[in-house]
C-alpha cells in the first residue's frame, strides 16, 4: 500500500516534522503573549478604565441602547402627564350647557366616573360623571367688571349694520354650526379661535336647540363672554368686544371624547300625574287618532313649534306632533323642552 501511494508517506512525514518543531516553541509563545496581555490589562485597570472591544459583551451594549422612537414616545408621555391646565373659567364644565339641566340628577351612569373626558391629569378639576365643578369660589362682580371692560363702549348703529352686512350672508367664511348638542364645551374654544381673525362669528342653529333660542343666546353670552348683536330665526352673530385681546383670552381645556349620557328618570310615565290609568289611556288614544299639528324634520328649524303648540292648547286638549323622521333621542329632548 505504501508503494502504491508514496506521496502520502512523504506528506505525513513532512507534517510530523513540522509539528514536532513547533510543539517545542508554541507553549512558550502562548504563555508569554498571555502573560503580557494579562499584565497590561491589570495595569490599565488600576490606572484607567479603558474600553477593550475584544473583551466586551455585545449583549450588554445592546441592552443599554434604546431606539429613538421609544425615547420620543416616553418623553411625549411624560410631557402629557405633566401638562395640567389651571382652569379659571367661572362655571362648571359640561359637555352641553344649553341641553342639560343641573337641577335634574341622574339615577345611574353608563361609564365609570373616574374616566374624565378631558384626559388623565389634564385639568385641576374632578369629573363627577356629569360635569367638572369649579374648585375656587367665583367672584361674580369681578367677572362682570372684566367683561364690561372687554366689551367697551356699545356699538353704534352704523357699526352694527356694517358687521351684520358682513357676516349675515350664507357665503360667510366665519360660520359655525350649532347642532343637536347645543352649546357644547369644545364650541367655546372654536369661538375664541374665530375671534382671533374676526370681530364676530356667525352661528347657524339647527335641530332641537332651536326650540328655545333665548336659552341658546344666554348660554353663548355667559360662557364665551361675547354679545349677540344680531338674531334672525336661527342665525346669530356673536360679537367679541372692542378691547378683546386674543393673547390674553381665557384658556379653555378641550374634551378629548364625548362622554356617554347618564341615565335619567323616564320621561313618559305609565300613569300621568293627576289622572287615573283609564283616563291616561283614553287621552293617549285620543292623541293618536288626532291629526298632526305639524311635521318635524331631522335637524330642522323648530323656532315656531312652541307658539303653535300654545295656540293649539287654547282649543284642543291633546296635541299631536309628527316626529316620524326624527331620531328617538331628539324626540325625548323635544318632549322635555315642550313639557317645561
Amino acid at each position: 500500500m505504501m508503494k502504491l501511494l508514496p506521496w502520502r508517506c512523504t506528506t505525513s512525514e513532512a507534517h510530523g516534522t513540522f509539528f514536532s518543531k513547533i510543539s517545542n516553541i508554541a507553549p512558550y509563545l502562548f504563555l508569554t503573549n498571555m502573560s503580557r496581555r494579562f499584565l497590561f490589562h491589570s495595569q490599565s485597570n488600576q490606572e484607567e478604565d479603558i474600553f477593550d472591544p475584544p473583551f466586551s459583551l455585545a449583549s450588554n451594549t445592546l441592552r443599554t441602547q434604546k431606539p429613538k422612537k421609544k425615547q420620543k414616545e416616553e418623553k411625549k408621555h411624560e410631557k402629557d402627564q405633566s401638562f395640567t391646565v389651571n382652569s379659571e373659567l367661572p362655571f362648571d364644565y359640561r359637555y352641553s350647557y344649553s341641553e342639560t339641566n343641573p337641577a335634574v340628577k341622574p339615577i345611574g351612569f353608563r361609564e365609570p366616573t373616574r374616566f374624565s373626558p378631558f384626559g388623565p391629569g389634564r385639568i385641576d378639576r374632578k369629573w363627577t360623571g356629569i360635569s367638572a365643578p369649579s374648585v375656587k369660589p367665583v367672584d361674580l362682580e369681578k367677572v362682570a367688571e372684566e367683561r364690561r371692560w372687554v366689551h367697551g363702549e356699545p356699538l353704534t348703529e352704523e357699526e352694527t349694520a356694517e358687521l351684520v352686512e358682513k357676516f349675515r350672508h350664507n357665503d360667510c367664511s366665519r360660520q359655525m354650526n350649532l347642532g343637536r348638542g347645543g352649546v357644547t364645551h369644545n364650541m367655546l374654544e372654536d369661538i375664541h379661535n374665530y375671534w382671533k381673525r374676526a370681530e364676530a362669528v356667525r352661528i347657524k342653529c339647527l335641530g332641537v336647540p332651536t326650540l328655545d333660542m333665548d336659552n341658546v343666546c344666554s348660554h353663548l353670552e355667559d360662557k364665551s363672554g361675547g354679545k349677540v348683536i344680531y338674531r334672525h330665526i336661527n342665525i346669530l352673530l356673536l360679537y367679541r368686544g372692542r378691547n378683546y385681546d386674543p393673547k390674553s383670552r381665557p384658556t379653555v381645556p378641550v374634551m378629548l371624547w364625548k362622554p356617554l349620557a347618564p341615565i335619567y328618570p323616564r320621561l313618559v310615565k305609565n300613569v300621568a300625574d293627576g289622572l287615573t290609568f283609564e283616563e291616561t289611556k283614553a287621552m293617549r288614544n285620543k292623541g293618536l287618532n288626532a291629526p298632526p299639528l305639524t311635521k318635524l324634520s331631522r335637524n330642522g328649524v323648530y323656532v315656531n313649534v312652541v307658539n303653535k303648540v300654545r295656540g293649539a292648547f287654547e282649543t284642543e286638549e291633546v296635541v299631536r306632533l309628527d316626529c316620524t323622521h326624527v331620531g328617538t333621542s331628539d324626540c325625548k329632548r323635544i318632549g322635555v323642552k315642550l313639557r317645561v
